[in-house]
């Protein structure tokens, strides 16, 4: 049968270019996709895991749910963890109307938005620039890098891998209005960009790396032009992103205040050691960035370093943005990929220091997108050998994935569970007061009583003035039946936190099992002053003696 319009093609006759090419990116986004399946798929083996997992998801009754009218009302105004990302609460919820609390699934979804996310920097990559080869390289090393593994074996940092899906979609949505203005693409860009500040406010960035993507690859400012020409370009391209500059800075102001109590006083880490710090990290990225090892889920926030160690981080940033700028226009995506990766690190560089973490492996999550382009593009330009430059460079490029994803291979593993997570943690970083506490926990719930004994010392020893080890030790000592060894760790805990009702109550538990009633009274009292509906320290207050063995089903109350 004849169809009108439709041609066969000549026996022997070619495919059009455009029809190759659509072949070879449909290709080279499949093989992207099996490529991270393959790299991260045994994450649908592993666990929830002790941190901010159970805040999140396992003991969050409204998220446990799943998709609720009522759940849906509280994700919008409800603050986990310190942070306020209804979006991501969401996601959580819909996982758990799937596959309720089978953590196989809540993987499941975390690894199919990471391989969706390859897929989509190849696609607006090769958009942008045109080159298919490249892009797809870039993508590789983003889909494998080990210092990506936290952002997607950890269910409660779904918010990286679902931010970084809404991310992609901006900027494709964005070039879409680019090369075709209209105000329906201005609004979807914008609506992208707006989903992915309610998965995670980080991409308050995002409107200087539209900024960074006019000069390359858009090429939107005036080359060889004067500089006053420039500067009114930028005021016109700066000018047209207004919108997005006003949503980041509301996604801004909501992050600072829902990170308000986690936030560290300036008294004790004063300016001039954040800024230590923060350089000290930007080395550290860099450097795992380019030999992967030694990661681990924390990093703990460390003494005052040598001012010479200071002085060579700052050196090497100095430096690296001076010859960036420098090649500008020689080399536009140098600068473009650096001011990337260093801008969007910003937020959480440690300026405003939110929690006690030198750095984290998931921060690197989107930035350093812009270091690998960077790199790719730099060696793919300064190849020497421009007769076999397209075999050399796959080969190039080969010896640079395969060994990341072996790397990130076995990252994958040490997040199997809680204890290989933290005893991983213990073996690269040192001393680590967080993961001696979580492997102490650990080992005491199964029943490992020495070795959480041992973990939990070694947390005291390594910050004696802190309240949590000092707590976790005396609580674990007391359900031991050791509630004089229990005691000074709990008054110790108690004085460094003399506003924790349920510490308060243990403590009174504890001096009431040792036959110091009236103390114990004062500790139940103080208890619901802190807190008038803890019914424990009614219960207690309300009894005629106190009796031994009862104070874990009133803590529990």
């Amino acid at each position: 049968m004849k169809i009108p319009g439709l041609r066969r093609p000549r026996a022997g006759a070619e495919r059009p270019p455009e029809a190759t090419a659509r072949l070879r990116s449909l290709g080279l986004a499949l093989g992207l996709a099996v490529l991270t399946v393959l790299v991260f798929a045994p994450v649908v083996g592993h666990d929830f895991v002790s941190l901010d997992d159970p805040a999140y998801v396992t003991a969050n009754r409204q998220v446990r749910r799943g998709l609720t009218a009522g759940g849906f009302g509280w994700a919008w105004g409800a603050e986990v963890a310190a942070n306020w990302h209804p979006l991501t609460l969401l996601s959580h919820m819909l996982d758990c109307e799937l596959y309720g609390l089978d953590p196989g699934g809540h993987h499941l979804t975390s690894l199919l938005l990471h391989a969706a996310n390859a897929v989509l920097l190849f696609l607006v990559l090769r958009r942008l620039t045109g080159a298919a080869a490249r892009s797809a390289v870039v993508a590789a090393l983003f889909a494998v890098h080990p210092l990506h593994v936290e952002s997607v074996a950890w269910i409660a940092e779904r918010k990286d891998v679902l931010s970084g899906f809404f991310f992609l979609l901006t900027l494709a949505a964005w070039l879409g209005w680019v090369r075709r203005p209209a105000r329906r693409r201005y609004l979807l860009a914008l609506l992208a960009f707006l989903l992915g500040l309610l998965a995670k406010p980080m991409l308050v960035t995002v409107p200087l790396v539209l900024l960074l993507l006019d000069v390359w690859p858009l090429e939107r400012l005036p080359r060889g032009a004067p500089a006053a020409e420039i500067r009114r370009a930028l005021g016109r391209l700066a000018r047209e992103k207004l919108p997005f500059f006003l949503a980041a800075l509301a996604a801004g102001g909501v992050a600072l205040f829902t990170q308000r109590e986690a936030m560290f006083p300036l008294a004790a880490l004063p300016p001039a050691q954040r800024a230590a710090n923060a350089l000290l990290a930007y080395a550290a990225y860099l450097g795992d960035t380019l030999w992967p090892r030694g990661l681990a889920v924390f990093y703990p926030l460390p003494p005052p370093q040598p001012a010479w160690r200071v002085a060579l981080a700052a050196a090497l940033f100095v430096a690296l943005t001076a010859v960036a700028l420098a090649r500008c226009r020689r080399s536009p995506w140098l600068a473009v990929g650096w001011l990337w990766f260093a801008g969007m690190l910003v937020p959480v560089i440690g300026l405003l220091q939110v929690g006690s973490q030198a750095r984290a492996d998931r921060y690197t999550y989107l930035p350093s997108i812009g270091l690998f382009a960077a790199l790719v593009w730099e060696v793919a330009e300064r190849w020497p050998a421009r007769r076999l430059r397209r075999p050399a460079l796959a080969a190039a490029a080969l010896l640079a994935i395969a060994p990341l994803a072996v790397a990130a291979r076995a990252q994958v593993a040490t997040w199997r569970d809680t204890l290989t997570l933290f005893r991983h943690a213990l073996a690269v970083t040192g001393p680590n007061l967080l993961a001696e506490m979580r492997v102490g926990t650990e080992l005491a719930r199964r029943g490992d009583h020495a070795g959480a004994e041992r973990h939990l010392r070694a947390a005291v020893r390594i910050a004696p003035s802190a309240p949590r080890p000092q707590a976790a030790l005396g609580r674990w000592l007391h359900e031991r039946g050791r509630p004089g060894e229990a005691l000074p760790h709990l008054r110790h805990a108690s004085r460094l936190r003399p506003r924790d009702a349920r510490l308060q109550l243990r403590l009174g538990i504890v001096l009431a099992e040792l036959g110091r009633t009236e103390e114990a009274r004062a500790r139940f009292r103080r208890a619901l002053e802190l807190n008038p509906g803890l019914e424990g320290a009614r219960r207690q207050l309300g009894a005629k003696a106190f009796a031994p063995g009862s104070d874990q089903r009133e803590l529990d109350r």
